[in-house]
């Protein structure tokens, strides 16, 4: 079973605090709330998405990369993707 569906229950909660901390981001800038304060809330957000992203990358990790009995070309191909993805992440 994939790691996602495995924790899918655990991921979409994760999902629905970021949806509404970013639903509370949103209401603080329409009331012209104090940029301190939107401050705090943006880094929120990222702290939340920082996690989400590092549960699941670390389950494909686990089960796509370092599992045992994989071929060298599955290794090297999920190796590519995750290298892709964390480029693309961290710019």
């Amino acid at each position: 079973m994939a790691h996602t569906i495995a924790e899918k229950k655990q991921l979409l909660a994760r999902v629905r605090r970021i949806q509404g901390q970013a639903a509370a981001l949103e209401k603080a800038l329409l009331a012209e709330t104090d940029c301190a304060a939107v401050l705090q809330q943006i880094a929120a957000v990222r702290g939340a998405v920082n996690g989400l992203m590092a549960q699941v990358l670390e389950g494909h990790l686990r089960e796509h990369v370092g599992a045992p009995g994989l071929s060298e070309t599955a290794r090297s191909e999920a190796m590519d993707q995750v290298t892709t993805v964390l480029r693309s992440y961290l710019r």
